[in-house]
């Protein structure tokens, strides 16, 4: 497996806080199955912004002591690149990263509004050849809202990535139900740990992948956890399944729309709506 999402360099963004925290999550990484660990760092305009060159030296150096340290696993350079106008001009100047310097780009969101000019950046990115990969898309309160942009996005040729936590309610609930739709209906591509902590998710992954392998059976967890990264990493094409239209349920979509909603109508009503 590949984990195609992480903040495991340290002091770089809200990730890891030390060397040491460095090598303890890698350690976990390659304990829960991986064999290989993208490092995602934060690229936000105005708060982070450490460059290419500085985070592939700290990749380089980590890997050239992962022997020392007896961890068997392989470290991949990218970016996690908040939504901008300058993604492109980002990229061309070396500041944000592609997927270990390849056509794939991971890009995240604003977490509670939709950006007015969504679409014409991943027509932008798509223009200059690079696949638009979005991380997170069970965490957008807009997504969870309005799943269908999802399926839209996809056809529009951007590719999804959904975080392993997210299956096991470690976000919440609106994101445990979304994930759980975006799996059933051939909305994800690629899963990632997000890790930024030690002994947060890693130790987990095991039950994520019960629950996943429960949802969408066994060949479709080894296509977005292996295969599909693995294509991503050398460059090559990646062939999807149609994605299918999510529909929410009735009580769905109220805990979407406002969580809160059950125990108001409770109150006003006098019974409970199951």
């Amino acid at each position: 497996m590949i984990d195609f999402h992480s903040h495991i360099l340290p002091n770089v963004d809200d990730g890891s806080r030390s060397i040491d925290e460095t090598f303890n999550l890698l350690k976990e990484a390659e304990k829960a199955g991986f064999e290989g660990v993208i490092s995602t760092s934060h690229y936000i305009e105005g708060r982070y912004e450490v460059n290419a060159a500085e985070r592939e030296v700290w990749i380089n150096g980590i890997y050239e002591n992962l022997n020392v340290k007896d961890i068997k696993l392989n470290l991949y350079l990218a970016s996690e690149i908040y939504f901008s106008e300058n993604i492109i001009k980002l990229l061309e100047n070396e500041e944000a990263s592609t997927i270990n310097d390849t056509s794939y780009v991971l890009f995240e969101l604003p977490i509670n509004s939709e950006p007015l000019n969504l679409y014409d950046i991943i027509y932008e990115m798509m223009s200059y050849k690079l696949v638009p990969i979005l991380a997170h898309p069970e965490r957008y309160s807009f997504i969870q809202k309005k799943p269908e942009l999802v399926c839209d996005l996809i056809k529009k040729g951007v590719l999804m990535q959904c975080n392993y936590g997210s299956i096991l309610g470690q976000y919440n609930t609106k994101t445990q139900i979304m994930v759980r739709k975006l799996l059933q209906n051939n909305c994800v591509h690629f899963l990632g740990s997000d890790a930024h902590k030690e002994n947060t998710i890693y130790p987990l992954i095991p039950s994520a992948l019960k629950k996943i392998k429960e949802l969408i059976g066994k060949d479709k967890l080894e296509q977005i956890t292996t295969i599909n990264p693995k294509l991503a990493l050398t460059n090559k094409r990646i062939d999807i399944d149609e994605p299918k239209e999510i529909e929410l349920t009735a009580k769905e979509k109220v805990i979407m729309f406002d969580g809160g909603y059950f125990s108001r109508l409770k109150s006003m009503m006098g019974h409970i709506i199951k």
